[in-house]
């Protein structure tokens, strides 16, 4: 089987807005987000098998598609789509790091190779590993297990007033999540106040993620943990706290606070996360398909991660069905994710996969069919798609 034609679609799929449930403006330290662009890749073979992969737009998506159809289809038009290993280890481009561009055709390779093989994705990863995340059962108990394809995910939200924030840490408690998630980074008083109005809500029940996007100076970032610390409120992790390379100061921080350290964009730099964890500097690997190159290269990440033993979560980089479906093989077949992946995927108000994912007590459940087991509906592109 070969590889014969890539082809891009850019596509801008709007948010619900906050009064109708939903998450828009979804405020972080950077921006605000109504809606959110994203890029579809289709990965076309000489058998008739397609597959399909998923990005974000970078700079624009005219720039995106480009890249990909322009500069990564060259690479790989001719090549086994079986031939993952080989693949991504021939996408050289002098002077820039195309792992971002190359891993949606990777995913759509797995996609492939797994309609051909009559499998789903995370049986070609090994099969189940971690069905229970929150609490790491003991794997001779798989028959206490209810459906081992149900994936809990965690709750993101964006920057918003500590009233309106305590009324919908409530209303996700309800709705039977365990864990929520929450952007930071503008006011470190503001996000201190936040979180300790969630924690007082819910009596405690939801433990929280606290993401200021490199937002905070070091010393911000002290009197923010040591104040939740002080009112006994301790996170799941702080998501990158502060910027990247800076791996001795986020390890003093990671002491000074006794809150865990989750660095997230340190470990989209190459062999960062090998560094983190030589300075004692990381707690939780937070980790992302794309920027590792795909489900191969973050395959490669996680068995470091666990083999230092950390515990692995997923990042959310606002993900239509395709690169959802990519998260939830990823991570229930490959080891060493043993915290719920982030999601806001009940944020779109539509999705590009004929059948979208139903959120079921704050779970989401790994598609069973051949390859990523999602179909995506061309009619649906055309309608979201940018001219």
């Amino acid at each position: 089987m070969k590889i014969t034609d890539i082809e891009a679609f850019a596509v801008n799929v709007p948010l619900v807005p906050f009064e109708d449930g939903g998450i828009a403006p979804y405020v972080t330290n950077h921006n605000s987000l109504t809606d959110m662009d994203r890029v579809l890749v289709r990965v076309d073979t000489d058998e008739g098998i397609s597959g399909w992969g998923e990005v974000r737009v970078f700079l624009t998506p005219e720039a995106s598609v480009s890249i990909i159809e322009e500069g990564i289809r060259p690479l790989v038009v001719g090549q086994s789509p079986f031939e993952l290993e080989k693949l991504r280890r021939q996408v050289f481009i002098e002077y820039a790091n195309a792992d971002m561009f190359f891993a949606p055709v990777e995913v759509a390779c797995w996609d492939i190779v797994g309609k051909s093989l009559g499998k789903p994705v995370y049986e070609l990863l090994g099969g189940w590993t971690a069905p229970s995340q929150t609490d790491m059962k003991h794997r001779d108990h798989q028959t206490d297990y209810g459906d081992v394809r149900d994936v809990e995910v965690a709750y993101c939200l964006g920057i918003l007033a500590p009233e309106q924030s305590r009324r919908r840490a409530a209303e996700v408690l309800d709705a039977g999540y365990s864990v929520l998630k929450t952007k930071a980074g503008r006011d470190w008083k503001d996000d201190v106040a936040r979180i300790k109005a969630m924690h007082d809500e819910v009596d405690g029940e939801l433990e929280f993620r606290l993401d200021p996007n490199q937002g905070w100076t070091i010393d911000q970032a002290i009197r923010v943990g040591s104040e939740l610390t002080d009112a006994g409120i301790y996170l799941q992790y702080m998501e990158q706290p502060i910027r990247v390379d800076a791996h001795k100061s986020l390890a003093s921080l990671k002491n000074q606070t006794r809150q865990p350290m989750g660095p997230n964009e340190d470990t989209y730099i190459p062999h960062n996360l090998r560094r983190l964890i030589d300075a004692g500097a990381i707690d939780v690997a937070v980790l992302d398909l794309t920027p590792a190159g795909g489900i191969t290269g973050l395959r490669q990440q996680a068995a470091i991660a666990e083999d230092a033993g950390i515990p692995i979560a997923h990042h959310c980089a606002f993900d239509l069905g395709v690169r959802t479906a990519a998260i939830l093989h990823s991570v229930q077949g490959i080891p060493g994710f043993a915290l719920p992946p982030d999601s806001v995927y009940y944020g779109w108000e539509d999705d590009v996969i004929a059948d979208p994912f139903e959120i079921s007590d704050g779970t989401l459940s790994v598609p069973d069919d051949p390859g990523l087991g999602v179909e995506v509906d061309r009619d649906r592109i055309e309608e979201y798609r940018i001219a």
